[in-house]
């Protein structure tokens, strides 16, 4: 094996891993959001002028609203490596 063989070789693992951990990283985030879609829901059937209530609805949603911006930027990035792949 050619030195430019090694650096190659070790590029396309590079490329794997990172699209792997993508891969991993929009699963988590998918999986997230749906258990903190799952927690708001439950809290809508709770008392409104609880304040426990309401901070938890609060944390929830800005968890969510992080949680689907993330996940926005992952597939994004996921696209465009695909993108350069391809070409």
């Amino acid at each position: 094996m050619t030195n430019s063989d090694s650096i190659s070789k070790k590029m396309d693992d590079q490329i794997s891993i990172d699209e792997q951990l993508i891969d991993e990283g929009i699963s988590q985030l998918a999986s997230e959001i749906k258990v903190l879609e799952n927690w708001l829901a439950e809290l809508e059937d709770s008392d409104t002028g609880n304040s426990d209530v309401l901070a938890a609805r609060k944390s929830y949603n800005d968890m969510l609203r992080s949680r689907r911006e993330m996940l926005s930027a992952l597939n994004k990035h996921a696209r465009g490596d695909q993108d350069t792949a391809n070409s």
